[in-house]
């Protein structure tokens, strides 16, 4: 049962030097189930970051984990609404809270930062393509970002929940969220929606396995609505940045190739489909996704790009529509 969970990670944060009164009590929220006040628009704090950590580990993605209702938030929970049968409002009410409560695995654990989380190298990603193109990696620029995305979660909220502890000091014990998932499925197909702004895949017998948010497209570049299939799925991949396929790039600008990494243009994998300069990959600002457009692609996080990529093979069909 949760509560049993609830008093474990309670001991085990009181236990934690440093950690102040706010800081145990965020945490404490998050992995009470007994809260179950209706979540809708313009909600924030605990109780949205607790069903923001349920939704992720149920391939539900929420985006980033913040503990603010977002546009992706929303989508998420309309998403898993429609699944089980519920009206999709958006809010989360009781019925839907005992839903998510049948995972009853602990929302938060003790993490110790590891010396390979220290060790970087941490370094401004330049904003000029050329000097991009002279580094050998695009990684992360400080050590907050790095955890930040092991853990799908905001830099801020992992501060708060970790008040007085430095995220960046190897043998730290921080509170992070739980973010384990079901086992990956292999996919049958894939559907991205444009008016919903998501990317579905579907297992055997048409059953849904995940939803994930994504940036797609835009008046510029539009996604090219159709049945396609899946070409090519590379993790990490270098990015051929040619001005002539962004509408907002200098056309005098020269061409470059780009080195990989998590904050590479291409993020942390690269899902190429068969309409030529199209696919699917990640980005290096997982707080915007949803909340701009992309050069006529479909942008993920790089922890929901990866966890799809290890779902499609070369060839699975793919859906674009609107």
């Amino acid at each position: 049962m949760r509560l049993t969970y609830l008093l474990a990670v309670t001991a085990s944060i009181a236990a934690l030097a440093g950690a102040t009164v706010a800081g145990r009590r965020a945490a404490i929220e998050i992995e009470d189930s007994t809260k179950t006040d209706p979540v809708g628009p313009g909600a924030a704090g605990p109780t949205v970051a607790r069903a923001q950590i349920l939704l992720d580990r149920a391939r539900f993605s929420p985006g980033e984990i913040d503990g603010v209702y977002g546009a992706d938030f929303g989508i998420a929970v309309k998403g898993y609404q429609e699944k089980h049968g519920l009206k999709p409002t958006g809010t989360i009410d009781a019925g839907m809270w005992r839903l998510l409560d049948s995972d009853a695995g602990p929302l938060l654990v003790t993490y110790t930062i590891t010396q390979a989380d220290e060790k970087g190298p941490f370094q401004p990603t330049p904003a000029d393509v050329q000097e991009m193109a002279k580094m050998k990696w695009l990684g992360f620029e400080t050590p907050e970002e790095e955890l930040g995305e092991k853990f799908h979660s905001s830099p801020k909220l992992l501060a708060e929940l970790n008040p007085g502890k430095t995220l960046s000091t190897a043998r730290e014990r921080i509170i992070v969220p739980n973010v384990r998932r079901a086992a990956v499925r292999l996919a049958s197909r894939v559907v991205v929606s444009k008016s919903r702004r998501t990317v579905t895949a579907y297992g055997a017998g048409d059953r849904e396995l995940a939803q994930y948010p994504a940036t797609i497209g835009g008046a510029h570049d539009p996604l090219p609505i159709g049945h396609w299939t899946i070409t090519s799925v590379l993790h990490y991949p270098w990015f051929n940045y040619d001005p002539e396929h962004f509408w907002n790039a200098d056309p005098q600008q020269a061409k470059a190739i780009l080195p990989p990494g998590p904050n590479s243009p291409a993020g942390a994998a690269w899902i190429g489909i068969s309409k030529e300069h199209y696919g699917i990959h990640g980005t290096p600002d997982p707080g915007h996704i949803r909340h701009g457009e992309s050069a006529g692609c479909i942008r993920m996080t790089n922890w929901d790009v990866a966890a799809l990529s290890h779902m499609v093979r070369r060839g699975t069909p793919i859906v674009l529509e609107e």
